[in-house]
């Protein structure tokens, strides 16, 4: 499995619209999940977490226009450019 934590910062009332954006995007081909933390210290700090079947579904939603659209619609409710982490993952419970 592969894919991105990404560290976002958005205004705290626009939460309720982050999660209806989430909830209309469904699931991206070869995606297995998607979680969203948000900061007990910040509640304006969120972390996505999206996990792919493979590297290559991975990058393959990440270069569609289908993603460049879904990521103009969340950069429209951010603060600042999200901080992106891509990574093979090695260990699950």
């Amino acid at each position: 499995m592969y894919g991105t934590i990404a560290r976002i910062k958005i205004d705290p009332t626009r939460i309720e619209e982050l999660k209806a954006l989430g909830d209309s995007m469904g699931v991206a081909p070869g995606q297995v999940t998607r979680y969203v933390y948000q900061m007990d210290a910040d509640p304006g700090e969120l972390f996505l977490v999206a996990v792919f079947e493979s590297k290559e579904a991975y990058w393959a939603n990440a270069q569609s226009p289908e993603q460049s659209e879904r990521f103009m619609q969340l950069s429209a409710l951010l603060l600042a450019d999200p901080e992106w982490h891509d990574g093979a993952i090695v260990s699950v419970a």
